[in-house]
């Protein structure tokens, strides 16, 4: 009797275990990508990888400090946790990687920690379908929702940095400029660099015919100079 007790106790006791390794595993694949994870879960201790080309994309919410001034702190965060909701969905569709927001600035990446060459054509995929889907929505007074996004194409070291609270990261120059193309574009508009188009048009896929690249000519960047940038405007379907 007392051994079949203890058989119990301990099956209730390894029981416990598998849920509480169930919940541990979904709250870091939750935190960090899967690839990271499952490197961490073998036992990499330090983990930094070299990423010759990747594209990454940074988006924000225009007029956020005015916004935050005139509606509680319960709509400002149920408006951001709209807005970042949508956006996880549709960079899951198209394999683009969350790597954090930074207050009402969403940062991915596409092309790592998963190579691919299709790259830039997910992530135009991404910000063409994220720009259509905000400009559908409003905050709780009906006023429209604008988001500026910038992208670029380049070379970036990424990483887990941290021992509490530890995050996947990206550096590099690509990241800055990324940034850039962001901070210099302009409300609902999707402003990227030289480099990020080219990857863009030299990409074949069988699926997309074209995307609409407006030049917008050579403008001063803080810190870069004066660089080729374009607008991303649109993409064409052949099934269309």
């Amino acid at each position: 009797m007392l051994l079949e007790k203890e058989r119990t106790e301990l099956e209730e006791a390894n029981q416990m275990l598998d849920e509480q390794k169930e919940r541990t595993d979904a709250l870091i694949l939750n935190i960090l990508p899967n690839d990271i994870a499952e490197r961490l879960k073998t036992g990499e201790t330090v983990i930094a990888d070299s990423y010759d080309a990747v594209s990454v994309l940074f988006a924000d919410i225009v007029g956020f400090t005015t916004l935050s001034a005139r509606v509680t702190p319960e709509e400002l965060v149920q408006t951001l946790d709209m807005i970042f909701r949508l956006l996880d969905s549709i960079a899951e569709r198209y394999g683009v990687e969350k790597i954090k927001t930074i207050g009402d600035c969403y940062m991915a990446v596409t092309g790592a920690p998963t190579p691919t060459e299709d790259h830039a054509l997910r992530l135009a995929q991404f910000a063409l379908e994220a720009q259509l889907l905000i400009r559908a929505l409003t905050i709780q007074d009906g006023s429209p929702i604008h988001m500026r996004i910038g992208i670029h194409t380049g070379k970036v070291v990424a990483g887990i940095i941290g021992k509490r609270k530890a995050a996947y990261d990206l550096w590099g120059d690509a990241v800055n400029t990324a940034s850039r193309m962001e901070s210099h574009g302009e409300a609902g508009r999707i402003h990227v660099s030289a480099d990020f188009a080219h990857a863009l048009q030299a990409f074949a896929h069988p699926d997309v015919q074209s995307f609409t690249l407006v030049p917008r000519g050579d403008i001063a960047i803080k810190g870069k100079g004066n660089m080729k940038t374009y607008f991303l405007e649109s993409a064409t379907s052949l099934s269309e």
